[in-house]
């Protein structure tokens, strides 16, 4: 079977894909044509200009439809696989009391000036995300949500104060890069507040996160968009208590 593919849109292999961009011009047929020219310069041949909406009056957000002629070699493509097995809560419990005879606190909380809760408290909040309760159904885990806009000192204070073993940060606003921004503060406040063997676990999580960026960000995990409080869970308990 070829590792080779290219993208499908109204037949296989066809080669056909969706772009949408805002340009900072208002709508116009000029418009419409710089959007056209755009994502030829893009690769798009030929480029469709499906949709046109003014947003403002110095604004238009389009839709293009178009084909491209690349191909995605699949054996050539790097991710973060999962290296540890996907727990039940109850086997996390379990793990957690056999390891640390305590239970694993966990920190939690929205950085800088995001305000955006539902990532951390689908992981954090009993409810859950995608059919799977949160951390707080956990009996072996303390919860500590501290929810949104709370600064990294207020962070470092309080995993201090919680004697905390992970800290969990999640991050929707990436507005010029802030989401980078704010971890990479984070992960120097810890180190700095912390000796090596005594820092808490860092995890981050968002829709804009490259998983692959952990070491760069200096964190030990990114998560990205979809995950689940048991992916959360079992990584924390593979990592702390195993």
């Amino acid at each position: 079977m070829s590792t080779l593919v290219r993208p499908y849109g109204d037949t296989t292999g066809d080669g056909m894909v969706q772009i949408s961009f805002t340009l900072p011009v208002a709508h116009s047929k000029r418009a419409e044509g710089a959007a056209q020219q755009l994502a030829a310069k893009m690769g798009l041949d030929p480029a469709l200009v499906v949709h046109a909406k003014p947003m403002g009056d110095d604004f238009t957000f389009f839709v293009v439809y178009g084909r491209v002629h690349h191909l995605v070699d699949l054996d050539a493509v790097e991710v973060v696989e999962r290296d540890y097995p996907l727990l039940t809560p109850k086997e996390a419990n379990a793990a957690i009391k056999r390891s640390l005879r305590r239970r694993l606190v966990v920190l939690g909380a929205c950085i800088g000036t995001d305000a955006h809760t539902v990532g951390i408290d689908a992981i954090l909040n009993i409810k859950g995300f995608a059919g799977e309760k949160g951390l707080e159904y956990y009996r072996e885990i303390k919860v500590v949500n501290m929810g949104a806009q709370v600064s990294v000192p207020q962070l470092v204070d309080r995993a201090v104060a919680e004697q905390a073993d992970a800290v969990l940060v999640s991050q929707v606003v990436t507005q010029r890069d802030a989401h980078l921004l704010n971890t990479r503060e984070m992960s120097a406040a810890f180190g700095e507040a912390f000796q090596t063997e005594d820092r808490p676990l860092l995890v981050v999580g968002g829709p804009r996160f490259d998983e692959a960026m952990a070491d760069e960000l200096g964190v030990d995990r990114i998560f990205g968009r979809g995950t689940t409080p048991g992916e959360v869970a079992s990584f924390l308990v593979h990592r702390i208590a195993s």
